[in-house]
């Protein structure tokens, strides 16, 4: 149990966390209201391809970051929980395609089949709580109409920030991993060869 709970997991998911709230939050509003949703932190959704910590920080992210929406709890715990079900599917995906596979196609069906449930999750379930549990349908003739276009407007967003920026972030992680940089590790990196170790 020990080695599943290390200082540096937990110390990763706190991070995690703080960082999906402060990227949230500082934008405001057009975090939640907007025909694109400016929410960057969305793009953190890649990350349990690589750490399983990620699953509950993001969604203790979400969670805290709901605490301001217009959609009240329905959002907060309803939202979280969309996060949390696509994060434990993303997760699934890594081990799926394990990054030991080294080769482009595998890095590849990593990054694009696991964006694809913070992509298609909150695209689905997100307008059910704005439309159809916080009433927020005014405008529309009708309230099928107010969830298509949260829909395709959700879509966009979160495609947006879960491939546009959460692509170069998994790139980054990766290249990062590969370096042994400890960090982006678990336990101890593998001291590379020394020269008087090749001769």
């Amino acid at each position: 149990m020990s080695k599943i709970f290390t200082t540096k997991r937990i110390c990763r998911a706190g991070i995690i966390a703080a960082l999906y709230v402060a990227l949230t939050c500082s934008f405001g509003m057009m975090s939640y209201v907007g025909i694109l949703q400016f929410r960057p932190a969305e793009a953190l959704c890649i990350l349990p391809l690589f750490y399983a910590e990620a699953i509950p920080a993001l969604w203790i992210g979400c969670m805290l970051s709901n605490v301001i929406s217009l959609y009240g709890v329905a959002d907060i715990f309803g939202g979280s929980f969309v996060t949390l079900v696509a994060a434990l599917l993303t997760f699934l995906i890594g081990k799926l395609f394990r990054e030991s596979r080294d080769t482009l196609p595998n890095h590849i069906a990593r990054v694009s089949l696991g964006g694809l449930f913070p992509v298609l999750l909150n695209a689905l379930v997100i307008p059910v709580i704005i439309v159809y549990i916080g009433g927020f349908a005014e405008g529309f003739e009708t309230a099928l109409a107010a969830y298509t276009w949260n829909f395709v407007s959700l879509l966009v967003s979160q495609s947006l920030w879960v491939y546009a920026l959460g692509a170069p972030l998994y790139v980054l992680i990766y290249r990062m991993r590969k370096k042994h940089v400890a960090v982006f590790l678990d336990g101890r990196p593998t001291p590379a060869p020394s020269a008087e170790g090749k001769e």
